[in-house]
Parts: C-alpha cells; sequence; structure tokens
C-alpha cells in the first residue's frame, strides 16, 4: 500500500464495516464487495450533503495550530478497486494474525498444564508399564 501510495482506511471506515459485517467466505464475495463498494462510488461518505454530521452538528477539524475550522464536504471520490482490495486484504490478514495470537495462548496454556509431547508420551509409557 505504501509502494502505491493507496490510503489506509481506519478500522472503522463505512467501507470496512460492511465488509467485515459482510465476512465474505470466498474470491468471489470478496471481489463481489471490491464491486459493490465501487458501484457505492462513495467510498463510505454519509449522506448528508451539507457540512454537518449525523447528529447535524458542524464538521470541524484541527489545523496546524490546534483552532477549530469548518470542514468543506464535497462528495468523496470513490475509492479505487486496488485499495478496496489492499484494505479487504489487510482486514483479513489483522484477523488471521488475531486468530493465531489466540491459537498460541492456547497452546502455551495447554504446554504449561498438561507438559510437551515427549512428557505425555512419557507418562503413556509409563501407564502401559504398570498395567503389565
Amino acid at each position: 500500500m505504501r509502494q502505491r501510495k493507496l490510503p489506509e482506511l481506519s478500522p472503522v471506515h463505512p467501507a470496512l464495516k460492511r465488509f467485515k459485517a459482510l465476512k465474505p467466505q470466498t474470491v468471489e464475495e470478496f471481489a463481489a464487495w471490491v464491486a459493490g463498494e465501487r458501484e457505492r462510488g462513495t467510498g463510505g461518505s454519509t449522506d448528508h450533503k451539507d457540512n454537518t454530521d449525523q447528529h447535524r452538528q458542524a464538521r470541524t477539524c484541527r489545523d496546524s495550530q490546534g483552532e477549530s475550522v469548518p470542514v468543506c464536504v464535497s462528495p468523496c471520490q470513490s475509492l479505487s478497486s486496488a485499495c478496496l482490495a489492499a484494505n479487504g486484504a489487510l482486514s483479513l490478514l489483522n484477523l488471521a494474525c488475531y486468530l493465531l495470537d489466540r491459537q498460541l495462548a492456547a497452546q502455551a496454556k495447554t504446554f504449561e498444564q498438561e507438559g510437551g509431547f515427549t512428557e505425555r508420551l512419557y507418562r503413556k509409557r509409563t501407564q502401559a508399564r504398570r498395567r503389565k
């Protein structure tokens, strides 16, 4: 994304929220999400055509001196397919890393409680010898 200067969307970006809600299971579903977002053409903009947010408050941001200034809202340019695909893939990678972290934590806990493979094998052999 850095090499191609594609923007990294925040996890709460509307397009990524829709992606997470969709939970695509196949490449085709992923491609359909990208196509759907491209058709949307808003890149996740709100339905408000003026300079207000969903609570009808004036949109503002901070300038370099920390002063609150109004934000001019123009129609959002649509996000490119490459941007959407890259951000969708990044979201999936983050999910995979989270799940791997959970799996490693569970395996570490099991190792602490039950020991490693060699320890379990030793116990099984010892039990088998006692039965004879």
